[in-house]
């Protein structure tokens, strides 16, 4: 493990080859990672329900995910702490948190800006938006303003992982 480490913070430190081979494996799995993150966020649904969703996409379809999106923070999140042995509440409150670690902690490897705890933390508030709102356009989802949150959360978690390795420039 500490030969993991070494080669990170080398990859931090210089500009070699070395180095250079790093960061291109990690850009490799940053990559995966934020595929398989979209499948499990957006395209959770069966490939038949997806297809039915996008033919029946209209205008209705955006108002129907205005009709039913949060807007109100806290308001998921208190519901699922309410009602936490009747509904899937750790997997959609430790879930949303913990998917987005692994961002938190790649990036800074890869964008240097990012080894701000606050540009971070942009880039991931981004990110999830951008999710959100796909998902409130498409019905490919649900638009929460809590899982923003959470998912922000995660991604700063991510973030106190790579600071408490030591990997600091």
């Amino acid at each position: 493990m500490t030969k993991v480490w070494r080669a990170l913070r080398h990859c931090l430190e210089t500009e070699d080859e070395k180095a250079a081979g790093t960061k291109r494996a990690l850009k490799g799995i940053f990559f995966i990672y934020l595929i398989l993150l979209l499948r499990v966020i957006v395209f959770k649904y069966p490939p038949e329900l997806l297809s039915e969703i996008r033919r029946s996409w209209g205008k209705d379809v955006i108002l129907e995910g205005l009709a039913t999106a949060n807007f109100t923070l806290f308001h998921t999140i208190t519901m699922y702490i309410r009602y936490w042995g009747q509904l899937n509440s750790f997997e959609n409150l430790f879930g949303n948190v913990v998917c987005f670690v692994p961002f938190g902690f790649l990036l800074p490897f890869l964008h240097p800006d990012s080894r701000y705890a606050w540009v971070l933390l942009i880039n991931a508030f981004l990110f999830v938006s951008a999710i959100e709102v796909f998902q409130l356009v498409t019905a490919f989802g649900a638009f929460d303003v809590d899982d923003i949150l959470l998912n922000c959360f995660g991604a700063l978690l991510g973030h106190m992982l790579f600071r408490l390795c030591g990997i600091r420039t």
